[in-house]
């Protein structure tokens, strides 16, 4: 279910987006405002989605709580930042109206409290036509069903009351609301759109978070839902387990057995914290890192160790926050989170490191993911798998970052037996803070490894005592060298076998490639942590040449396998747009077909799901070609779950995007795989 709505959602948003941002200046301003509302309304029908499947999550009891501290400032910053211009547009007052003596915060899932309320606020602007809507929230004693445990139990009750002067509901309607897609109005010919399924989900959030929604209301006068909430979450099992009796400790105590407990389960969450990070706090000069971390329970720890450090920190959780104020507040580090509510993790590594002004920027991943090597290949200085056994990794990590920023010298291996090379990779590369070993064959190389620390190597293929992959292989081999970034500078065609081993190695280590003089200096920048801003003139105008999206992919043939028209459509109307040679097949024999009849293709964009022949069995049979070994295979697929990347890379492709497509993201890889 979820690959047939997510697909023609693909070239919904794709195009909407293209038109809104009118690159050929012909549509008028009114236009440009509609195509920014298909493409928001695009987006609000993927959350939609995603409601639907939280929705059947909820009712097989296999959603997760992610409990934590929501200060009422925030909630009320995020309905104003949402419905203040719903309510200006429809010429509503709106007041958020917080009650005197309130707690600061509720503890509870910040994510299903959002939608809870987004849902309520959605349906009161959409029923109220004059008047206003009020949000108000209180502390109260009484107002819920008597038999409701959770809150009967409960120390304190929160009542969250959205009310508007709408059209009310009719007395034998205000049951049947709360079902799945039912509607007060369900005519054919009724006046109000909508699925229906706002109000069930948010019934049964509510019951997850051990509270519940009631109803007032008068047909003409308007309605008010109430959500009462415990002030404090608790879940409905209370089973103990070793991991939660670690958590009842403070949270820095290490218990015995030196475990630190940073573990949470939903039967024991943690109790609520109360802290602040130091965004008002920070003066000219100061180290400030930046933690992108989703658990609220986490984000403390993770702070008190980076002030240990002589750090002050800024905590966001939200992948889209923390991109916002990498460009405000340009912090000397960051540690990031993989697992984050809004974007994935992945993607806001790529778009750091993607960006001219953030990339030189150390970046430190600590997650519940354990694709390490996948974090130090797209440019993180290091990754630490949660939970963590002890604090003693923590500081570590903060240690690392500080040294990382302390050192003013870079060290750079160059391994290259062929003088006139070699002499051209110093020039390149080699700049002010820049120390340069040379190494002539691969046991001098490994001696170099060996004796101090490097913060990258440049490796050629050649060398005169062993071939650059048996050089490689030991380097992996050794614990002690494996994190060091290798960076394969490929002078020539590689054989068949030589790329299905880059390959291999490629996807289990650190190890990048390139092959051109300005790739090179593009990788070498990355590891080294160059800020750009500081290389000399003619090394800037080449990196940003090299990121000059419609160079790079001007005149390149693009192949887009996919057996949905509207996908297709949309792909060829953007790639088009960058003077791409697009051509389109159907099915996975009709793209062997073209790519015979056409063998200098540059790209291929490979659709997974497709009816008789995959997108997997395409790619293995386009890789059984010795012509296409080498070509660039870009895997798209609405699967997006845990191995799809590691199933698509085996079946031959060289890339991976999950449905729908990130416009920029797809831009960024097609140039990465075309400036080989």
């Amino acid at each position: 279910m979820s690959h047939e709505l997510r697909t023609p959602l693909n070239s919904l948003l794709i195009l909407s987006d293209e038109l809104s941002r009118n690159k050929d200046q012909n549509l008028m301003p009114k236009q440009v405002e509609f195509a920014r509302t298909i493409h928001s309304s695009g987006n609000d029908l993927l959350s939609l989605i995603n409601d639907i499947l939280d929705l059947s999550k909820i009712e097989s009891g296999t959603v997760i709580v992610d409990a934590g501290e929501v200060a009422f400032r925030d909630l009320q910053d995020y309905v104003e930042r949402t419905f203040r211009h719903v309510a200006d547009a429809r010429k509503l007052a709106f007041d958020v109206e917080l009650a005197p003596h309130l707690p600061r915060a509720v503890y509870t899932d910040a994510k299903r409290l959002q939608q809870i309320l987004k849902n309520l606020l959605s349906n009161a602007f959409k029923f109220t036509e004059t008047g206003k809507v009020t949000l108000s929230v209180a502390s109260v004693s009484e107002g819920w069903s008597s038999d409701n445990a959770p809150l009967n139990r409960a120390k304190s009750v929160l009542a969250l009351s959205v009310s508007d002067t709408g059209i009310g509901i009719a007395p034998d309607k205000q049951q049947i609301i709360f079902e799945a897609f039912q509607q007060a109005d369900g005519s054919t010919s009724r006046k109000y759109g909508g699925t229906g399924l706002g109000l069930a989900i948010s019934r049964e959030l509510a019951r997850l978070l051990g509270g519940e929604i009631r109803l007032v209301s008068t047909p003409g006068a308007g309605s008010t839902f109430t959500l009462y909430l415990p002030q404090s979450y608790v879940p409905a099992k209370r089973e103990r387990t070793q991991a939660a009796a670690l958590i009842d400790q403070p949270a820095l105590s290490n218990p015995p057995g030196g475990e630190l407990s940073v573990l949470a389960t939903e039967s024991a969450p943690l109790p609520a914290l109360k802290f602040s990070d130091d965004r008002d706090q920070i003066e000219p000069g100061d180290r400030v890192v930046l933690i992108v971390e989703n658990d609220s329970r986490f984000s403390p720890i993770l702070l008190e160790a980076a002030r240990e450090q002589g750090f002050k920190g800024v905590i966001e959780a939200r992948g889209a926050d923390a991109l916002a104020r990498v460009q405000e507040r340009k912090p000397s580090a960051i540690t990031l989170d993989i697992n984050l509510p809004d974007m994935n993790g992945w993607t806001v590594l790529a778009r750091l490191k993607d960006d001219v002004h953030s990339r030189h920027i150390p970046v430190h991943l600590i997650t519940g993911e354990d694709e390490r090597e996948r974090g130090l290949r797209m440019g993180a200085i290091g990754a630490l798998i949660k939970p963590l056994q002890n604090k003693e990794r923590l500081t570590e990590v903060f240690c690392r970052i500080k040294n990382r920023l302390e050192t003013r010298t870079k060290h750079l291996l160059v391994v290259q037996h062929d003088e006139a090379q070699r002499r051209q990779i110093i020039e390149l590369v080699g700049g002010e803070g820049l120390q340069m070993s040379l190494a002539g064959t691969g046991q001098e190389a490994l001696a170099a490894l060996k004796d101090k620390p490097f913060s990258a190597a440049v490796v050629s293929l050649d060398l005169p005592d062993a071939k650059g992959f048996e050089l490689i292989e030991e380097i992996k081999n050794d614990p002690h060298l494996a994190d060091v970034p290798l960076i394969l500078f490929l002078t020539r065609e590689l054989t068949r076998k030589e790329e299905s081993h880059l390959k291999r190695l490629s996807q289990t280590m650190n190890l990048r490639e390139a092959r051109s003089l300005e790739r090179l200096l593009d990788e070498t920048t990355l590891f080294l942590h160059c800020d750009v801003s500081r290389l000399p003139e003619a090394k800037r105008q080449a990196l940003e040449k090299l990121r000059q999206t419609d160079t790079v992919l001007a005149d390149k043939k693009v192949l887009i396998v996919d057996d949905d028209i509207r996908n297709i459509f949309a792909m060829t109307s953007l790639l088009e747009r960058y003077q791409m040679q697009v051509f389109s097949a159907e099915t996975g024999k009709a793209a062997l077909d073209i790519l015979q009849t056409t063998p200098d293709m540059d790209v291929v964009l490979m659709d997974i799901m497709m009816p008789e022949m995959d997108g997997y069995d395409t790619m293995r049979a386009i890789r059984k070609f010795a012509k296409f070994r080498a070509l660039p295979v870009i895997a798209l697929t609405a699967k997006a779950m845990k191995g799809d990347r590691e199933k698509c890379i085996d079946a031959g492709a060289s890339d991976y995007i999950a449905k729908p497509v990130d416009t920029a993201e797809l831009l960024s890889m097609l140039r990465l795989w075309l400036y080989r």
